[in-house]
């Protein structure tokens, strides 16, 4: 069942889900914190609108002073574009930000747990963390992992972000149970690339195939964890395969020599691919954002 008493639900995803209407969650921190303004509310309007003209509802998803909504109207989507005192939540931040009543938008980990919480069976966001590059030496991997792996929700994404390892991740996915289905392809999406060159087990190529596996899983029963849907950037879309492997070198080489570790590894490399490709990176994000949200909202309907 829903969860009303913390979430609050908009009207729209209220009503969606009393009639078992598609929705679709969408995440916010590439609103309040992926794109620059005023480009970013602009961003967050579209996606809305490309799950409404599916025939879906969107459930943006975000913390206003301690209270997780689930489904935004305008004025608090503005809000979450042009606060700046919106912080970054993920899962584990949820409580203190209640309690505290701050104000964030959500990452992945949070917005499927909030989803989750509130009925929302899909959601679609750009690329997932994983396991990090040098793990062995730091241990570090996104929450995102973790969370996915006890949350019964399926999610529509381009990969894992590129800068990650992405055998590893697939590794770790698959000791934590998360399903994966390649849409349309054989290999792994690379997030900026339409493909990471790692093979994946299942290809599903229509969202009622898709919806198939969702009802089967239902059907099982089993362990809650994710159902992942990779689906790859169209490749006239992609970054140029060999200035994504140039650039990123140059960067991971940087980030040796600045010191850059821990949770600062991420930022500094998204920050540095969007400066060295003259924003051609963010474009290849943006442009796997938008079929991700497209194909979102068919597999909902599918359901």
């Amino acid at each position: 069942m829903p969860d009303t008493t913390t979430v609050q639900l908009s009207p729209d995803v209220r009503e969606a889900l009393a009639a078992r209407r598609p929705v679709v969650a969408l995440e916010s921190t590439i609103i309040a914190h992926g794109l620059p303004r005023p480009r970013n509310l602009a961003v967050a309007e579209e996606l809305e609108g490309i799950v409404r003209s599916a025939g879906a509802v969107p459930a943006t998803v975000a913390v206003l002073d301690g209270r997780p909504h689930v489904g935004l109207s305008g004025e608090q989507l503005e809000r979450v574009a042009q606060d700046d005192s919106v912080r970054k939540l993920g899962q584990r931040d949820l409580a203190p930000a209640l309690a505290l009543r701050a104000s964030g938008a959500t990452t992945v980990s949070a917005t499927a747990f909030l989803a989750a919480r509130a009925g929302i069976r899909v959601f679609a966001t750009g690329g997932l963390g994983g396991v990090h590059r040098g793990w062995t030496e730091t241990q570090d991997e996104s929450a995102d992992l973790r969370l996915l792996a006890r949350t019964r929700i399926t999610v529509v994404c381009a990969g894992v972000k590129s800068i990650l390892d992405v055998p590893a991740t697939l590794q770790r996915l698959e000791t934590l149970g998360v399903g994966v289905l390649g849409y349309g392809t054989d290999r792994f999406p690379g997030f900026y690339l339409a493909s990471s060159g790692e093979p994946v087990d299942w290809t599903v190529r229509t969202p009622e195939e898709v919806a198939a596996v969702i009802g089967a899983r239902d059907a099982l029963g089993g362990p809650a964890a994710a159902l992942l849907v990779a689906n790859p950037v169209p490749e006239s879309e992609q970054l140029d395969p060999d200035l994504h492997d140039r650039v990123l070198g140059e960067a991971l080489a940087e980030c040796r020599e600045r010191g850059v570790g821990g949770q600062a590894v991420t930022p500094f490399l998204l920050d540095q691919l969007t400066r060295r490709t003259g924003g051609a990176s963010l474009e290849a994000n943006l442009a796997a954002v938008r079929g991700n949200v497209r194909l979102a909202a068919r597999i909902a309907a599918a359901l």
